[in-house]
């Protein structure tokens, strides 16, 4: 591992203010994410700016919704009881993932922030990632291919996102608040994370020495009937071939609207308008369900070894609308 300059932040601008500085500085919380990749040589930062003394570790309720601080922990986060009351996909989104090892740790900034899992971005023994190295060429394209995205590449990178989190926000709508040199912002989460296209490096609209504050839930019609599914290889510890978050807001025999985002097959948590424009005014049907989980995978580019998300992303989400509309 690189040799890293450390220093633990008692305020915001005084975090800002380093990273903003130092273009190699990274923020670290839980550092379950940052600190593996560090072990491998992926990431090199020259400086560590630990933000775990500053004050986001509450959830509370406000007139816009939930309030979510970026330093809460997954584990606390996954059992809150205004979480599994009010916004049940979240809850299991978050327990799907990892290890409650890992969940103990890893905090709800870091998980937003999550990086692929491909396993050529991960291997620096890869001179071809353009994550990595950009400009490099991108291995997976011609490699193994079985964990990679059919929705959202490009012919610069295919690496499919690993957050389960991130999936039930979409689906959640919810807003992400952040600080940095220029100010505050909001940005809806759909337009957090951005699509590979030429520069698969970068993975979100951060600036640098921006940070993410907190995350809001809205009050929604549909948040309590929101529903996590997720396909895997194994039962716990395993990131998803294929997953579908949904919340939908009925009448109890028609959807009003619908909210619906994949995950394990996108390269950013994947919001499918296609699926939800189904779904509106029809009736809580498989038929229904079923023209959903086409219209979700209808634009999918696979490769040779992951075809086979095409239709497990239909059924995981087929499943996932059934779960959500028993709530109804």
């Amino acid at each position: 591992m690189k040799p890293f300059a450390y220093l633990k932040v008692e305020s915001e601008a005084a975090g800002i203010d380093v990273a903003a500085k130092r273009s190699t500085a990274r923020f670290i919380a839980g550092g379950t994410g940052l600190v593996d990749l560090m072990r491998l040589g992926v990431e090199e930062p020259d400086q560590l700016v630990d933000v775990n003394a500053l004050p986001w570790s509450q959830i509370e309720t406000t007139p816009a919704g939930l309030r979510i601080g970026a330093l809460v922990r997954n584990t606390e986060l996954a059992y809150h009881p205004l979480v599994v009351s009010g916004y049940p996909a979240l809850s299991q989104a978050l327990l799907s993932g990892a290890s409650p090892q890992v969940r103990n740790m890893a905090s709800t900034g870091g998980n937003l922030l999550q990086r692929t899992r491909c396993a050529y971005f991960r291997d620096v023994g890869v001179s071809q990632c353009n994550k990595r190295a950009p400009g490099s060429g991108c291995a997976a394209l011609d490699g193994y291919t079985r964990m990679h995205a059919i929705l959202g590449g490009s012919t610069s990178c295919i690496a499919a996102h690993p957050s389960d989190m991130c999936v039930a926000l979409v689906a959640l709508e919810a807003a992400v608040h952040t600080r940095g040199p220029r100010g505050s912002r909001v940005i809806p989460i759909a337009d957090f994370h951005t699509l590979p296209d030429a520069h698969p490096e970068v993975e979100n609209v951060l600036q640098p020495g921006e940070l993410v504050t907190h995350i809001v839930l809205p009050r929604s019609s549909f948040a309590a009937r929101s529903v996590y599914v997720k396909a895997r290889d194994r039962a716990s510890f395993a990131f998803a071939l294929a997953s579908a978050a949904v919340a939908l807001d009925t009448d109890g025999q028609v959807i009003r609207q619908a909210r619906v985002a994949l995950g394990g097959v996108g390269t950013k948590p994947w919001r499918s308008r296609e699926a939800e424009q189904v779904l509106a005014g029809q009736p809580l049907s498989r038929s229904a369900f079923e023209q959903a989980g086409a219209a979700a995978v209808a634009a999918a580019r696979p490769r040779p070894d992951n075809g086979f998300k095409v239709k497990l992303a239909a059924r995981v989400l087929i499943r996932a609308l059934e779960r959500a509309g028993a709530l109804a």
